[in-house]
């Protein structure tokens, strides 16, 4: 007698899900089984859901010998979620220079040290780099484990153009040398993506409105959480709109490049005389269109308009 078929969403739901299960754990248990070379390893950990974590980073964190944390009682959660029992130690700007002489010490002794942060990919505007540069002037194995990050989490939900992006990290508290530091940003030819304090973000938007011009901007807030929201407008309606009422949460700003201003027909006729004093019409018009992003046609026209007026 032949098997009753699979009919229902449900059976056919339980039997995907009981296959991915199996799946995971095989790939896990394949993992954890491997050695662990000595070396440190800075493992990306979620920066909310702490469903986001990969297995090739659980399978480090528990085979590492000591787990450095920027903050142990933060990083408790995700570790006992997931059972990981590899002792840990603080490691944050207080005792970082102490702490690098132990962890090199442990590595040239043999033992494998993970580098995590509070939350996403470590070093971003956390400790650690001193010693990665530290473990690399000695010449030890350094493994990034790639996982989550807030940076680029925003910047793919948040419609903005990411060929092109820079990240500054956090703007000085202080008002005039926060509008200073965004004098610097606005030449930048991209987006720019920015981490801010929910009680600073109204007069930071403010300034980066009058410094940047009303660019467009979006605010991703509590990426991955429960109450994750984004938010894209001007940066003059947004900072209008968070003047009164400041949102909670982990803030990243994504701020539009600087969009091109039209060129007009003046501007290349004044451009293309000064070209044509060293070369011909056609190599002017191909030179300009590129100079300026207009099409080459466009200004070979304006350049036989002008001579046939003059002639």
């Amino acid at each position: 007698m032949s098997e009753k078929p699979i009919s229902t969403r449900q059976e056919v739901s339980e039997v995907r899900t009981r296959g991915l299960s199996d799946r995971v754990n095989r790939a896990l248990n394949a993992l954890v089984d491997e050695p662990l070379a000595p070396g440190l390893y800075l493992v990306a950990t979620p920066i909310g859901n702490l469903a986001d974590i990969t297995l090739r980073a659980l399978s480090v964190l528990a085979r590492a010998d000591v787990i450095y944390c920027e903050d142990t009682r933060h990083s408790a959660k995700l570790l006992q979620h997931y059972a990981i029992v590899t002792p840990t130690r603080p490691f944050h700007e207080h005792n970082e220079d102490r702490e690098i002489e132990r962890a090199l010490k442990d590595i040239g002794s043999g033992k494998r040290i993970a580098v995590i942060s509070d939350a996403g990919t470590p070093l971003v505007s956390d400790p650690g780099f001193k010693l990665v540069r530290a473990a690399a002037k000695a010449g030890f194995a350094i493994v990034s484990i790639p996982g989550p990050s807030a940076v680029l989490t925003a910047l793919t939900a948040s419609g903005l153009p990411m060929d092109v992006f820079f990240f500054a990290g956090f703007l000085p508290p202080k008002r005039a040398a926060r509008r200073a530091r965004l004098g610097e940003l606005s030449q930048i030819p991209g987006s720019l993506v920015l981490f801010e304090a929910p009680h600073r973000l109204a007069e930071t938007l403010h300034d980066m409105a009058e410094v940047l011009g009303d660019r467009a901007v979006v605010i991703a807030r509590e990426m991955t959480k429960l109450h994750e929201e984004i938010v894209r407008g001007s940066l003059k309606a947004l900072a209008e709109a968070t003047q009164d009422a400041a949102p909670k949460g982990e803030i990243v700003l994504i701020v539009g490049p600087q969009e091109a201003q039209p060129i007009g027909d003046e501007a290349i006729r004044a451009r293309l005389n000064e070209a044509l004093e060293v070369m011909s019409l056609k190599d002017a018009a191909k030179a300009l269109a590129e100079e300026l992003g207009v099409p080459k046609a466009r200004v070979y026209g304006l350049g036989i308009k002008a001579r046939s007026r003059t002639s």
